[in-house]
């Protein structure tokens, strides 16, 4: 499993070397298309490598220490995800060709992108459809410490690299929070499926008057607070609420609450298209729901990173969404993922994020 094979045309003609996956339904992930192109370490040291030059600003940007350094197939690395948090890595291996060649990439990073510690968050969902079992641990030098601190902008995070969502920390919002911040002065800010609090301290950081972070764990919500503290914010200046975002919004709408800039960052609502219908309806609830909380000149802040919608999709669900609250509002911008996670031309399905900046009426 993982092994490479070349791809023929009925005639007998190469046309690509992959990596086999007997139990997905990608039987083949492409490594290269050119002929003579053998995969080995050297083909593994140069797509690396070539990643890390392709970053190599942000990579040496003091001001930003937590970077996406691989993005699979963008990367021309399928199933290969590597994120550095301070002196730490953390990688995914997430389909079959990638694991085969783990110790290979691991050696590579290594010597690369010198570091004190790689680590293993390889638990998503996607290496069952691959037969591969959730594997999750240290895979060279030190274990990271509980937290890792990063800077973003001078903002500082601390990042729970063995227990946070994905790898630790979403790394594809840093130009978006950077926008939040460019908006909220004065604002009241709510901060809707808030994790670690991402939003709700670029929001306080570019001078918004009060951040209510909500969400439904407890352990996040408690991680938000710290790095609330962290960034010399004090608890008169933020709130943060354990529930659940639907239920809270209807709540808030009952007791007439008002916000002048409301944050929806929720989960991946549609894994695949078979569960493109539920995640549709829960976007446009989330959308209507907001909207009923804005103060005239409100914005809303939404996203989706399911790649089953697309932006033009998203738009009208929103736009459904703002409507049947009894609203009216233009989009002011249009929001993707951060540089460090780039779209491959030939792969537009690594255009995963996307979000909107509406002002409401």
């Amino acid at each position: 499993m993982g092994e490479t094979v070349k791809i023929l045309t009925a005639s007998g003609q190469q046309i690509a070397v992959a990596a086999y996956s007997p139990n997905s339904q990608i039987r083949a992930r492409v490594w290269t298309f050119k002929q003579d192109e053998v995969v080995d370490e050297g083909f593994f040291r140069r797509r690396l490598a070539a990643a890390i030059k392709r970053r190599e600003a942000l990579l040496n940007d003091p001001q930003r220490t937590g970077c996406r350094i691989v993005y699979a197939e963008a990367d021309e690395l399928p199933g290969l995800i590597v994120d550095r948090y301070g002196d730490f890595l953390v990688c995914q291996f997430l389909c079959a060709g990638v694991e085969l060649w783990k110790e290979t990439i691991v050696a590579q990073l290594r010597d690369l992108l010198p570091c004190k510690g790689i680590y293993e968050r390889s638990e998503a969902a996607v290496r069952a459809r691959e037969g591969l079992e959730p594997t999750q641990g240290l895979l060279w030098g030190e274990e990271p410490p509980e937290l890792v601190e990063i800077n973003e902008r001078g903002r500082l995070y601390g990042v729970s690299i063995a227990h946070g969502h994905k790898t630790g920390f979403y790394l594809d919002q840093y130009d978006n929070r950077e926008l939040v911040r460019s908006l909220s002065k004065g604002r009241r800010v709510l901060n809707c499926f808030a994790y670690t609090g991402g939003f709700g301290i670029a929001a306080l950081q570019g001078g918004a008057s009060h951040v209510l972070n909500v969400d439904s764990s407890g352990p996040s919500l408690a991680l938000a607070a710290a790095n609330f503290a962290r960034n010399g914010f004090t608890p008169e200046q933020f709130s943060n609420r354990e529930a659940n975002v639907f239920e809270l919004l209807r709540e808030f709408k009952q007791s007439q609450e008002l916000f002048d800039l409301i944050v929806l960052d929720p989960p991946k609502f549609a894994e695949t298209k078979a569960q493109f219908k539920r995640a549709a309806r829960a976007y446009k609830d989330i959308a209507m729901q907001a909207a009923a909380l804005l103060s005239p000149g409100g914005l809303l802040v939404s996203f989706s990173c399911s790649g089953a919608i697309d932006l033009p999709l998203f738009q009208k669900i929103t736009a459904d969404g703002v409507l049947d609250a009894g609203r009216h509002g233009q989009i002011i911008h249009y929001m993707h993922q951060a540089q460090d996670h780039p779209v491959g031309l030939p792969f537009p399905e690594s255009l995963y994020l996307k979000g909107l900046v509406c002002m409401l009426d």
